[in-house]
């Protein structure tokens, strides 16, 4: 792909004609560190960009000084703002407000200094420095988001997403782009707000060739013939794990259960008590995430990967594409999947799995039984899922639609 040139400005009279220089792209999230998922997307679609010619940096947060200020990494300049205390402040109303003022502060003057060309929110919560900043130097703004945060009709609202939804229905309509992870997402934002120009970009991992390994076994002392169920991410009661624990019982004895990831607040403690409740702790283990570049080597040594949300817990979960499904995939593993939309339509489209229709008691454990116990089944779905990955699921696939959408925004300039 041929490198990406610009336009003419009036806002930065001390830079050389845009003509002369690539395109300045600054993308900001707020989370914290480079392991956090966000930032990690945020990588690939920032070196995405800077391998079809785009000057791109990164505006992140980190709690403590570990890493340097700026530092280059696969051709995007990764700029740290050290805001410690971030993650702990979120658990005190009052203090979180104070730290988020900061953070909004600096992150604007952070971003006012880089003087970009284009702006790039990822998710909600950088949106509005990334908005101010776009309108104070007239530059385009392109909002990114994870998931979504509109309201379900009849619950309860909180304060935080009461102003959620302000901010959606205020700012997204003047976004030069929009930028959804899930197909589903860009249907409901539609549908609740004027807005155009949605781009998916799935949130799958960049393609490697992932060959079957027995790691998960080798470190819980499993033997060879265990079959393993594995759920990866962060260890939450909105992602259905406690169904998975109370359907341990009525697994096949060769049918372990593991819930690898992070734990987020009280649930894993929460989850280890009704495990210990359940008398099942030799049918389901709790291990800690493992650095992201050997992720897909443990998944890989799983039989089956497990999407079991509950569907009507909120509308992001309903309509959520969730990363760990097309890391399922890459490593070969077929999925078990509750009534998800854009899930579903994944698994049946390329005949990845099975999808559990039901969640009255013991319909996951009927379902995971039977599909472990189906070795022609599972071996086909695992060949699927590895040419799917190869072939399509991928970030060398997906990313193409945010470079064309890079692209477009600058052709509008140019014509400006």
């Amino acid at each position: 792909m041929k490198s990406v040139t610009e336009i003419d400005t009036r806002v930065i009279p001390d830079e050389p004609p845009m003509t002369q220089r690539p395109v300045k792209v600054c993308m900001h999230v707020l989370a914290d560190g480079r392991a956090d998922a966000r930032v990690l997307r945020a990588m690939r679609s920032g070196s995405a960009l800077a391998q079809s010619g785009f000057a791109t940096s990164i505006v992140y947060i980190e709690m403590e000084g570990t890493v340097p200020v700026e530092e280059e990494v696969d051709g995007v300049s990764m700029q740290r703002l050290l805001v410690p205390g971030w993650y702990i402040s979120r658990r005190f109303e009052p203090w979180f407000f104070v730290v988020a003022v900061k953070t909004f502060i600096l992150s604007m003057a952070h971003m006012l200094r880089l003087r970009a060309d284009i702006y790039h929110a990822c998710e909600l919560t950088a949106l509005p420095a990334c908005y101010i900043v776009s309108r104070l130097l007239r530059k385009p703004l392109i909002f990114e988001a994870f998931d979504l945060q509109i309201p379900v009709p009849g619950t309860e609202i909180a304060f935080w997403r009461r102003v959620g939804t302000y901010l959606y229905s205020t700012l997204l309509p003047r976004c030069a782009g929009i930028v959804v992870t899930s197909p589903l997402h860009g249907q409901e934002l539609r549908h609740h707000y004027p807005v155009s120009g949605i781009t998916l970009v799935r949130n799958v991992p960049k393609y490697r060739a992932v060959q079957k390994t027995d790691r998960l076994r080798q470190y819980l002392g499993l033997s060879p013939a265990t079959r393993i169920a594995l759920y990866q991410g962060n260890i939450h009661y909105d992602r259905g794990l406690d169904r998975l624990i109370r359907e341990a019982s009525r697994l096949e004895p060769d049918i372990v259960i593991v819930m690898m990831g992070k734990g987020i607040g009280s649930s894993q403690a929460e989850l280890e008590a009704l495990i210990a409740r359940e008398g099942v702790a030799g049918r389901v283990k709790i291990v800690p995430p493992v650095p992201y570049d050997e992720l897909l080597e443990w998944t890989a040594s799983a039989d089956v990967g497990l999407i079991v949300h509950r569907p009507d817990f909120s509308l992001n979960i309903q309509t959520l594409l969730p990363n760990k499904l097309f890391e399922y995939l890459m490593a070969g593993v077929p999925v078990l999947t509750s009534e998800l939309g854009a899930v579903v339509d994944i698994v049946e489209r390329y005949d990845v799995g099975q999808v559990v229709r039901s969640v009255e008691p013991g319909a996951i454990a009927a379902a995971l039984n039977a599909l472990l116990a189906d070795d022609a089944a599972l071996q086909r779905m695992r060949q699927n899922a590895l040419e799917s990955a190869k072939n399509e699921l991928n970030w060398e696939k997906d990313s193409l639609q945010l470079v064309r959408l890079y692209e477009d925004i600058v052709g509008k300039m140019k014509e400006r």
